[in-house]
């Protein structure tokens, strides 16, 4: 067998070979048959839009863009409150519905009678090719119209779609009445999704058929300032004003993150030919007040009966809103008023003018962002500030003062240390002195002496050591006044400079003088010991309260833990001395065994100057005192709190 033949027998043989191994394993071998792949089923997307009533009707319901497999978009409203029988024309429009535009596409007319409406589109009225994802972002609006006879201007449903939906974010705020009473109201601001935002001023009691223009303006209410922004009027029938804001008047861009921060005012006013007439009015923005506030008394100096109050409110942008509030102040008054440096016992120069107090009302509103000279200052830097308020009888009567208040620093804590100061050369003239720490740890010293002879000038010192020691003097007090029996001065340091405030008066080797006068020093009317030579002196630490009045409904207190509290319930140690400051004209306070009306129960062990309404009632709680007590106005029983005696 030649070569060829032999290769072609082994070709033969592996084929043989092979066909027969395919045969026996045929069992075994699964081919898959051919597969389609799946498609998925379609699932369009949907968007529902809400539409509101319009022009006084009670028409509302929803607009439902549906996406379509074929990329077109089916367009559904369903209303409800339609008149019946009627065909309603209904558009797609630029811009949001508070700033109305041009139709850009024409739905399908609502039927009246069933409230439906549905149409299928992919392009607009232009013929612009239109897909789903277009028109959930368009910046447009829906107007759904009464008929076509009146079609652009009886609008009765109306929503925003697309970019201008209101995502759910807003700020609102009071809009309060100014000259035209009872006029008030709000302003609210919505976010958009785009960013921008809508305004919707809504207002009570506004004229019939009035046309009030209103605007944004920099600044805040009480120093004014140019405008801003153009809102659309408010309509007078309905008290509604509605106005998409995207940029201020100059073009300047501001968005809802930026209104909200813009330190501004609203105004409403009466006309366009009275704009002079300002019915509502509302700070927004960084001038909203946050919502912390301090409050100090002002209490009577120069003229009896005149006293109150001053707040401060901290504004967002943290400038600060000052509230003067007096009583008895005279009818017509005008009346200046300053922030000084330094205490009041200290006195200092003007650092801040406020507005002048009204007479008539009590009132007076400024608004602090700096010094007089400029220097910036905030709520916080006001809090610290080293100061004093003074009300003045008139701008040609300075040296007059009606009412005086320490502030920031100079602030009473509440903590006060008493001591008696018992009569010396001069049989009957005695008195105390009492320390009170403010806030910047220094002192507050008051000395109160009975007796002293009127127009007579007392002098008064701090010496060193103890009285039977005698020693040097360490410090001078300001005279005490013969006529009232009063010296009030500002402790800070000795007369040798050396730093002295309320935590040093404890543990201070010394006593009181209290002089007949300049040129006769030797003759002590009234002295006491204080500080580390207490013994048996009497005195004490004390509590002291400022207590003033809300109406006739609560005595307001300010001291130690408490600011501004209405009707306070008290637990008083025996032993302990506890001192009413008390601005509340025509509120009796008395310490009474009972919570009744009138002058009888009254607790008097302990107490002195019960029922004073202006003044200074000091209550020592005797060891014997009843477990019970009450505080109440002689006049108003909810002007009342109990007193909770414990050893």
């Amino acid at each position: 067998m030649n070569i060829l033949s032999k290769f072609r027998f082994l070709v033969f043989f592996v084929s043989l070979v092979t066909l027969s191994s395919c045969s026996d394993d045929s069992d075994d071998i699964v081919v898959d048959p051919p597969t389609t792949p799946e498609i998925p089923e379609f699932e369009g997307r949907s968007t529902v839009y809400n539409l509101v009533p319009s022009s006084g009707s009670e028409t509302s319901g929803t607009a439902t863009f549906i996406e379509n497999e074929d990329n077109s978009i089916t367009i559904d409203l369903d209303l409800s409150n339609t008149p019946s029988g009627e065909q309603l024309p209904a558009h797609i429009h630029a811009n949001s519905a508070a700033e109305d535009g041009e139709i850009v596409l024409t739905l399908g007319p609502v039927d009246g009678t069933t409230g439906l409406s549905s149409i299928t589109v992919n392009t607009l009225d232009d013929g612009t090719a239109v897909t789903y994802d277009t028109l959930i972002a368009f910046d447009g609006a829906i107007n759904v119209h009464l008929d076509e006879g009146e079609l652009f201007w009886t609008v009765i449903a109306q929503g925003d779609i697309g970019q201008n939906v209101l995502t759910g974010v807003s700020k609102s705020y009071d809009l309060n009445e100014k000259m035209a009473p009872g006029i008030q109201g709000t302003v609210t601001f919505y976010e958009r999704l785009n960013g921008e935002s809508l305004s919707v001023i809504q207002l009570i009691n506004t004229p019939e058929n009035g046309v009030h223009p209103a605007h944004i303006h920099n600044g805040n209410a009480l120093e004014g300032g140019s405008i801003a922004v153009t809102l659309n009027p408010v309509d007078g029938t309905t008290g509604t004003s509605k106005t998409n804001i995207a940029q201020l008047d100059d073009g300047t861009s501001i968005s809802y993150d930026e209104l909200i921060a813009f330190s501004g005012h609203v105004n409403v006013h009466l006309s366009s030919e009275e704009l002079a007439t300002i019915v509502a009015q509302g700070d927004i923005g960084g001038n909203e007040l946050s919502g912390t506030e301090m409050m100090y008394m002002l209490g009577e100096k120069d003229a009896p009966g005149i006293s109150g109050m001053v707040h401060f409110y901290k504004r967002i942008n943290g400038e600060t809103l000052v509230k003067l509030e007096l009583m008895n102040t005279p009818e017509n008054g005008v009346h200046p008023a300053h922030i000084h440096n330094n205490s009041a016992a200290e006195g200092g120069g003007i650092a801040v003018s406020l507005t002048p107090v009204d007479g008539t009302s009590g009132m007076s509103f400024t608004n602090i962002a700096a010094l007089d000279d400029g220097t910036a200052i905030t709520y916080e830097g006001l809090m610290e500030f080293d100061g004093y308020i003074n009300v003045h009888l008139s701008a040609e009567n300075l040296a007059v003062i009606v009412a005086q208040g320490d502030i920031g620093q100079n602030e009473l804590t509440g903590m006060s240390i008493m001591y008696d100061l018992g009569e010396k050369d001069v049989p009957g003239i005695s008195g105390i002195v009492t320390f009170y720490e403010r806030k910047s740890g220094e002192a507050l010293a008051m000395l109160s002496v009975m007796n002293t002879p009127a127009g007579g000038v007392h002098p008064a010192h701090i010496h060193n050591n103890s009285a039977a020691v005698g020693g040097g003097i360490a410090f001078s007090f300001n005279p005490v006044n013969g006529d009232t029996g009063m010296s009030l001065t500002h402790v800070a340091q000795l007369d040798d400079g050396t730093s002295f405030g309320y935590g040093n008066i404890e543990s201070f080797d010394g006593y009181i003088n209290v002089h007949l006068s300049p040129d006769n020093l030797a003759t002590i009317v009234a002295q006491g010991n204080i500080g580390s030579n207490l013994n048996d002196d009497g005195g004490g630490e004390s509590v002291t309260y400022s207590v003033g009045n809300s109406g006739s409904s609560a005595y307001l207190f300010t001291g130690a833990d408490l600011n501004n509290e209405s009707n306070p319930d008290f637990t008083f140690k025996r032993g302990q001395t506890y001192i009413f400051v008390v601005n509340a004209p025509g509120h009796p306070f008395l310490i009474k065994t009972t919570a009744s009306l009138g002058t009888g129960d009254t607790y008097d062990s302990g107490v002195t100057n019960n029922g004073a309404d202006t003044g200074t009632i000091t209550f020592t709680v005797p060891m014997d005192a009843p477990d019970t007590l009450f505080y109440i106005c002689e006049f108003h029983s909810l002007m009342a709190g109990t007193l909770n005696i414990i050893d």
